[in-house]
């Protein structure tokens, strides 16, 4: 579990987020929402340990993500922000295998190369693998940077808009499959997402932690937080849902 005791944050003189205390379950999805300036990827990448609250607590399966060192870290948690660096002419194949760095150090092993091919394969990134990464468009670089944080095979995926740049198929393919990994099981991985699809939530993520204006404003299972009453404060519109066999849509009413 991830635990987030009584944090707050501080950003150059500006309070970002305000005594924030949830719990993000080890299994499942859990989804970040909230309206624009919330909080969601400050917090997620507090998690992360990319930033350093300025008062509370947050601790991975047991452990202040602060105090560990940064390869332990990056064998725990793997992180997607939003920004990303690239090296000219680096291909998707090389892009994916930096995922297994923390493992093998520069000096890769067999079972790295095969966890790279798993990656390229599930992502749907085969045939693209030769190709530089700045010739791809944003869909298929979001699709490559998906992949590399997978390959890192971390008990913790953590990702920041990772549906922005995806065509409907693949932001459909990316939550499936983010799903299904995050189930019970020996390989299964906690994943925490900002999201600002609702209907990508509400079909997907099983559990919710809602920001607004920097503060916790509701979490706990996605039903019973992805409701009308609850969206409708939230976002100061009014919502209303609508049932399809996949499950209950939300929609600005």
């Amino acid at each position: 579990m991830i635990e987030i005791r009584n944090v707050s944050l501080s950003l150059r003189g500006s309070a970002i987020l305000h005594d924030i205390t949830a719990g993000l379950p080890q299994t499942g999805i859990t989804a970040l929402i909230g309206p624009n300036g919330a909080g969601k990827s400050s917090l997620l990448h507090l998690c992360a340990g990319l930033l350093r609250p300025s008062g509370g607590v947050i601790a991975v399966d047991g452990g202040d993500v602060t105090r560990m060192a940064h390869r332990d870290r990056a064998r725990r948690i793997a992180v997607l922000t939003q920004a990303q660096a690239l090296g000219s002419r680096l291909t998707v194949g090389d892009l994916v295998g930096f995922g297994r760095w923390p493992h093998h150090l520069g000096r890769p092993r067999e079972a790295d190369r095969q966890v790279v091919a798993e990656a390229l394969a599930l992502f749907d990134l085969e045939t693209l693998s030769g190709r530089q990464v700045e010739t791809l468009s944003g869909g298929q670089k979001a699709r490559a940077f998906t992949a590399m944080a997978w390959a890192q095979s971390t008990p913790w995926l953590l990702l920041d808009e990772p549906l922005a740049a995806l065509d409907p198929r693949f932001a459909r393919d990316l939550m499936a499959r983010l799903h299904a990994m995050s189930q019970t099981g020996p390989q299964a991985r906690g994943v925490v997402i900002v999201v600002h699809d609702l209907n990508a939530a509400a079909l997907w993520a099983d559990h919710v932690v809602a920001l607004r204006d920097g503060r916790l404003f509701a979490d706990g299972p996605a039903a019973e937080v992805l409701t009308p009453a609850t969206l409708g404060a939230l976002f100061d519109t009014a919502f209303g849902t609508v049932d399809t066999p996949r499950g209950r849509l939300v929609y600005p009413a």
